[in-house]
């Protein structure tokens, strides 16, 4: 019988005098914000690694092929290949350097599918062959063209989250009541 009363000896000692300040904490000390590791975020990720993917092996294989058919449409693929991939590993990162960087991505991915889809609409005799951005994302359920736009939703989300004077939530996404931190709902 002393056995068992020997055991609860430590899980009795006194929690808060007892547990170190940091331990306490499930936060780490340089947490970068959770904007594209969890849910929505994850998945306008994979969406952008779908389209890196997809552009970039689609333009390389009709570069090498035949270049001499369309050129524009081929190296207009080619850099929204790179677009892509750029918005890709930007989102991924997500430090505040990586985030300006994929404003800029997903603001010029905009601007290319608009500029290339009323190009393609207005001259179709300089497109032979459809790009990523042709009539505006057509060919691929117009993902293209509302997919910067919701990147550039995300990141201002995110980028104003951060930022909120008075707002007692962690760069990572927890919120702290009674000093305790809990996972947002979001």
């Amino acid at each position: 019988m002393s056995e068992p009363a020997a055991s609860p000896g430590p899980a009795a000692s006194p929690g808060p005098a007892a547990s170190p300040g940091p331990a306490a904490s499930p936060e780490p000390a340089a947490s970068q914000p959770d904007s594209t590791r969890t849910g929505p975020g994850r998945l306008l990720v994979a969406v952008y690694g779908l389209f890196a993917l997809s552009a970039s092996a689609r333009a390389g294989v009709q570069i090498a092929t035949k270049f001499g058919h369309a050129p524009v449409a081929y190296v207009l693929s080619a850099f929204a290949g790179v677009v892509y991939i750029l918005a890709t590993v930007t989102l991924t990162l997500g430090s505040p350097t990586a985030r300006r960087i994929a404003v800029l991505s997903c603001s010029v991915e905009l601007a290319g599918v608009l500029a290339v889809g009323t190009w393609s609409l207005a001259d179709p005799a300089s497109f032979p062959d459809a790009t990523v951005w042709s009539g505006y994302g057509s060919g691929y359920g117009f993902v293209p063209l509302v997919l910067p736009v919701f990147g550039l939703l995300w990141l201002r989300r995110w980028s104003r989250r951060a930022r909120t004077p008075g707002n007692d939530r962690g760069v990572s996404g927890r919120y702290r009541r009674s000093g305790r931190w809990r996972h947002s709902p979001w």
